[in-house]
């Protein structure tokens, strides 16, 4: 199997890479990652390689075109979290297929690259884990330091679902702070890239969605606040532990207030089912 470590879990209650028990299903369940979700797109986007290969490769204000992608880019990450073996599998092999043959060109180095470039899918990676666990801990979903190690090195079957060696990514908490920390120095907005708050002032929907407009640069604005300090200034924007105890208490306050919200509502499809197992 392509994926190596997918083998381990070929059992007869097949449930994917993580399954029962694991803090992954517990937490990625969550309303309140949808700000996570936001946030790990913002933090790939200070990678220069990581962002040229996207704005390179993706006609992102194409209404059709953006919306599609946003829905693969979902339906992606809903099977690497409950999907079986086989689904995962099969949506692993799909997407290193199609970064192995999407190129883009950098003119820093003035080099052409693949966007199965090893450094830029290691930040890509680490950004995602961090922005989910980030958003999570601060929104007061239940999570001790040891539950938070081992959502870390949980994702480290994630990564090998994109091409990555479970080796290449870190499996803890200080190991994943320890690689934001060495690649701080060569992060960067680009400046042929759009600022986001600005692209989500006039996001492309479809039709049956526009109602939810007003809504984005709201949710924007919040996972900017939940960036380190560092990173927002990277963006041109202000960076103040005010600004810092305003993302936590929104979260918080949101978080609280989904809780009211009934379960069947509330959760996914396999967000529900996932509870299900594990309750059984």
């Amino acid at each position: 199997m392509a994926v190596g470590h997918l083998g381990n879990h070929l059992l007869m209650d097949d449930h994917g890479i993580f399954g029962p028990g694991s803090v992954t299903w517990r937490v990625m369940g969550e309303p309140i990652l949808l700000v996570g979700g936001i946030r790990a797109l913002l933090m790939q986007g200070l990678h220069p390689r990581a962002m040229r290969g996207v704005l390179q490769n993706s006609t992102l204000m194409d209404p059709n075109e953006a919306w599609a992608r946003f829905v693969r880019t979902t339906e992606f990450v809903r099977v690497r979290t409950y999907g079986t073996t086989a689904e995962v599998a099969r949506a692993g092999r799909r997407v290193r297929r199609i970064h192995a043959s999407l190129t883009a060109y950098d003119p820093d180095s003035g080099e052409h690259y693949r966007l199965d470039d090893p450094p830029a899918l290691r930040w890509v990676h680490v950004g995602e884990v961090d922005s989910y666990l980030t958003v999570a801990r601060r929104a007061g979903v239940g999570l001790s330091d040891a539950d938070a190690d081992r959502f870390v090195a949980e994702w480290r079957e994630a990564a090998e679902v994109v091409g990555l060696s479970r080796d290449e990514v870190p499996g803890s908490v200080a190991e994943l702070e320890a690689y934001i920390r060495e690649e701080r120095p060569g992060l960067r907005f680009v400046p042929e890239a759009s600022h986001p708050l600005r692209l989500s002032l006039n996001a492309p929907l479809p039709l049956l969605l526009t109602p939810l407009r007003p809504a984005l640069p709201a949710l924007t604005l919040l996972a900017f606040a939940t960036l380190p300090r560092w990173a927002r200034r990277l963006y041109g924007l202000p960076a103040t532990p005010v600004g810092d105890l305003w993302a936590t208490a929104t979260l918080r306050t949101l978080h609280t207030g989904l809780g009211l919200v009934p379960a069947q509502v509330r959760y996914s499809p396999s967000a529900r089912r996932a509870h299900r197992i594990t309750a059984a």
